[in-house]
């Protein structure tokens, strides 16, 4: 079986990845004229997903083998994610970024819904706390996450407001 080390050294690679995946797109629309929105919030998610992997690495055994299950969850949130990236291509940021004119995205996983690329994240952190043994963690930042994605959805529906589908 994989130790748990394993999976959450995928796991803040692939983030680091995305990161410079995220500043490269988010740089490019701005110098395009998109507007950034909801700025503000945006460290408080830099810091729960930091503090998320400290914790669960730090407060769990990462000797732990993995269970089989519990990586087919996550290669199928993976899949999940990758799927989310690819449909909205140079859009995709980890920032609310808003090109003037430009349609809302309908391909993919948006034709089915309109934020699935939370569904991911909140996914991931119960599978992947619980893949640890860390029901509290799954709990405590799956709560937190919950309310800073209420106030980054209203936020992000406020922005989108005017912009219709593609």
């Amino acid at each position: 079986m994989i130790p748990f080390w394993v999976i959450w050294g995928l796991l803040v690679v692939q983030r680091l990845a995305e990161l410079a995946l995220a500043r490269r797109n988010t740089a490019r629309l701005l110098a395009g004229g998109a507007i950034e929105h909801g700025a503000r919030h945006y460290p408080l998610f830099v810091v729960l997903h930091t503090a998320w992997l400290a914790t669960l690495i730090l407060a769990g055994d990462p000797a732990l083998p993995v269970h089989p299950a519990w990586i087919a969850a996550f290669l199928v949130l993976q899949a999940g994610r990758v799927w989310v990236i690819a449909s909205l291509g140079r859009y995709w940021t980890t920032r609310i970024i808003v090109v003037p004119g430009a349609p809302m995205v309908r391909r993919g996983p948006y034709r089915f819904m309109r934020h699935p690329n939370y569904v991911v994240v909140i996914a991931e952190f119960l599978v992947i706390s619980l893949m640890a043994n860390l029901a509290w963690v799954a709990i405590v930042f799956s709560l937190l996450n919950a309310a800073l994605l209420a106030w980054r959805i209203r936020i992000e529906e406020g922005a989108n407001a005017s912009r219709v589908s593609d």
